[in-house]
């Protein structure tokens, strides 16, 4: 530092310079007793997630894992829910918390795998899984040891993010898309299988419409086979055997339609086509199925006989000959005077003991009709209990009937909000609850009571505490029912 200087009585006093060494930085050492420091340094939540940069409907799969080093653990609770808006998204059960071995930031650690999650997002762009954040119950070592020279430890808590993920979601090329492609995306095979081709008018068939593979099986619809006038088909029953481990879908999915012929002949069901997105490849690929006759041995025969499938021409009804009466009920011709019979005394008097019945059945009727609150809350929680008979029945059984009551309440919203579960994030789901009229109170209690369901399913809990859900269940969907009715 150079010298200052000053002018006194014509003098000038200067002072001498200083010389500061500047040395590295020295490490403050840590207070042995500061546990909370401790368990900063060994204890970490992270969210491993398998694929940044995904496809539309390819999965990814996120993991989260607790690492720690020498602490102990003996609880942990969830203060916030990771979310997966824009995310359709599968929970991979853990059926037992198991400690391993690993490495973390170049450092051995111990870690457990709390969560698994298969997602498959339903749009491009940059998506954002919201953290998930735990309170831990630990056991820090101290300095100090017991008697027998054991060392003592200290019980804290300490609260740990996964932090927030993002995910650039690619979209499916518009190069070469087919105008029949709905959606599928990864590797399948595809069949059109009837029961059988011959058979006999008045007899059916069903024709079986599958899609097999590993993708997103539960996110696209089968084409609709198109068979000719002469053969009714009825709507389709919809099935589905599909798991979900870590990997992703896979399995089948089918459509069943069953189908009367009406008239004898020979009627073609057109080939059809299913498109999908291979990831493989990272191309578009189309399966078709063959033409499939059905052959109608006997039976009506049209006006013209040669109508084939292709044509539209209206198909006259022929009716069979009717059969023979084996049985017949006589009655005499001859018969008594209808005045004075049994049958005239009881029509005579018949109104004079209906009167009084009519005047109190209409009196219950409109008594009935004007409890307008009392038909609501009976209409309420008749709606309730159907949605919510599934988790009744499994009271008895804790993850059983977390699954299902989280089942009931989606099902709640897809039928009154008209919407997917891929759109069921907390905030859609809030505005459209508030859109409808409904009390800030009840959605946020709806919210809160969902949110809770999958936590629910792995914290001990007791038969009281899953009544009070099922209860609790029953009345805010009754409240909701009558507020945005």
């Amino acid at each position: 530092i150079k010298p200052a200087a000053i002018e006194y009585n014509g003098q000038i006093y200067k002072t001498a310079p200083i010389k500061i060494t500047v040395t590295a930085a020295t490490e403050e050492p840590r207070d042995p007793n500061d546990y909370q420091a401790s368990a900063d340094e060994n204890l970490y939540l992270v969210a491993d997630v398998s694929k940044a940069n995904p496809y539309v409907n390819e999965p990814t799969t996120v993991v989260y894992k607790l690492y720690f080093a020498n602490i102990g653990i003996s609880n942990f609770r969830e203060l916030s829910k990771p979310k997966y808006n824009d995310f359709w998204s599968q929970n991979i059960d853990i059926k037992q918390l198991v400690a391993e071995e690993g490495q973390f930031k170049g450092r051995n650690y111990r870690y457990i795998v709390l969560k698994k999650v298969v997602l498959y997002p339903q749009k491009s762009g940059r998506l954002k899984i919201e953290p998930l954040s735990l309170e831990i119950d630990v056991q820090l070592p101290t300095n100090r040891r017991d008697m027998f020279g054991r060392m003592l430890l200290t019980e804290t808590t300490k609260r740990v993010s996964a932090g927030s993920k993002t995910i650039m979601v690619k979209p499916l090329p518009e190069s070469g898309k087919p105008e029949n492609f709905t959606g599928a995306v990864g590797s399948f095979d595809f069949k059109v299988t009837p029961s059988k081709t011959n058979l006999k008018y008045g007899e059916s068939l069903d024709l079986v419409v599958s899609v097999t593979g590993k993708g997103n099986l539960k996110l696209f619809s089968l084409p609709k086979p198109e068979v000719p006038n002469a053969l009714e088909m009825y709507d389709a029953v919809h099935s589905e055997d599909i798991s979900t481990p870590l990997s992703g879908m896979s399995g089948k999915t089918s459509d069943s339609y069953t189908i009367i012929p009406q008239y004898k002949g020979n009627y073609p069901v057109k080939p059809l086509q299913f498109s999908y997105f291979d990831l493989s490849s990272g191309t578009y690929k189309t399966l078709r199925s063959p033409e499939i006759m059905i052959n109608v041995l006997d039976g009506p025969i049209p006006v013209d006989s040669t109508t084939t499938a292709g044509n539209k021409n209206i198909m006259a009804a022929v009716e069979e000959f009717k059969t023979i009466k084996s049985k017949t009920t006589l009655t005499a011709i001859d018969t008594e005077d209808f005045f004075g019979s049994n049958l005239f005394l009881a029509l005579l008097f018949a109104p004079f003991l209906l009167v009084p019945i009519i005047v109190l059945f209409k009196k219950r009727k409109e008594a009935i009709d004007g409890d307008v609150s009392g038909n609501r809350i009976r209409m309420n929680n008749k709606l309730a209990k159907k949605y919510l008979s599934e988790a009744k029945r499994q009271i008895n059984n804790k993850e059983l009937f977390y699954i299902a009551l989280e089942k009931a309440m989606h099902n709640f919203l897809k039928a009154k909000l008209h919407i997917e579960t891929s759109e069921m994030s907390k905030d859609n789901i809030q505005e459209l609850l508030l859109s409808r009229n409904a009390k800030p109170e009840a959605v946020n209690d709806f919210i809160a009571l969902t949110e809770n369901c999958e936590v629910a399913r792995y914290a001990p809990s007791s038969s009281v505490t899953i009544q009070q859900d099922f209860d609790k269940a029953v009345f805010i969907i009754s409240e909701l029912e009558k507020q945005i009715a």
